[in-house]
């Protein structure tokens, strides 16, 4: 068991510090970091900027199953190693013994890591000539919960969707307590990260998608209008919802129905009901 773990005070400092003062098994190299390739107009980060921490069972596997996420050192739990196992042979990586209490300081008391973490480095950056102009992609309006989007991106993967967009900025980071909501799915669902966004949608209508936001006093239900593929469904974050530039680059402001006294919809919600009606409706665009 690594002795370092042994002070308290080693977790006063930047879990990340923590994890690189550990002891490293003898007789293997210190894996080195490779920054993400940088993209015109998209500088390339430094590698210690890139540096995260994704914690969980669900997370850690669909981390290890992806070739395009670069792995680091792992800590895990016996058990936590053990349901992991699979994974972990396929990836060729080794886990580093660690305990649950252990990881409780080096992530924080409210992090669920479920005995495993991981020490990796941000996606690289996905463009729009990325994503396949087909399926249907998910736009979201500022939301800012970290919770909401992991949501949004579990069911996205749920109902194949080709993507998510989002603007760079008011987006919660892409690490540990969204990728444990996402359940795994931030490293099967692409994830566009964009500058403008009322841009983005318009690009999206010059290739070709029919840009229906969502919102409560949407001018016709959901589930009465015709939706044509490829399909950009468009929802803001709860409270202010769609931004009014936003609106204005949507072909169809719609609503979800409800019947009961509690007729509003939180954005994870209801990006899971328009993504099973919208699969199960939409039709190709002749």
């Amino acid at each position: 068991m690594p002795k370092a773990f042994a002070s308290s005070s080693t977790f006063d400092r930047n879990p990340l510090e923590v994890i690189a003062s550990l002891p490293r098994p003898k007789n293997k190299p210190q894996r080195r970091f490779r920054p993400p390739h940088g993209k015109p107009g998209n500088p390339r980060r430094s590698a210690d900027s890139d540096r995260i921490l994704l914690y969980g069972i669900h997370a850690v596997e669909a981390a290890l199953a992806n070739p395009n996420r670069t792995i680091g050192r792992l800590l895990a739990t016996e058990n936590a190693a053990r349901r992991l196992e699979p994974a972990i042979k396929a990836r060729g990586v080794k886990a580093e013994d660690a305990l649950p209490r252990q990881l409780d300081r080096l992530l924080g008391s409210d992090a669920v890591h479920q005995g495993v973490v991981l020490e990796t480095e941000l996606l690289p950056t996905v463009e729009f000539e990325d994503v396949p102009p087909e399926g249907i992609l998910l736009v979201l309006d500022q939301v800012t919960d970290p919770q909401n989007v992991g949501a949004v991106l579990r069911s996205a993967a749920a109902f194949e969707a080709a993507g998510v967009v989002m603007p760079e900025r008011h987006t919660p980071p892409l690490t540990g307590a969204l990728a444990k909501a996402a359940s795994g799915a931030l490293d099967i669902v692409p994830v566009i990260l964009v500058g403008n966004l009322a841009q983005a949608l318009t690009r999206l209508g010059e290739a070709g998608f029919l840009r229906v936001g969502l919102a409560e006093e949407g001018g016709e239900p959901l589930e009465t209008t015709a939706l044509t593929l490829p399909l950009a469904l468009v929802l803001g974050a709860e409270g202010k919802g769609l931004r009014q530039l936003s609106r204005e680059h949507c072909d169809r402001l719609c609503r979800i129905s409800t019947k009961g006294a509690l007729a509003s919809l939180n954005v994870s919600n209801a990006a899971a009901i328009a993504l099973h009606w919208a699969s199960a409706t939409a039709k190709a665009a002749v």
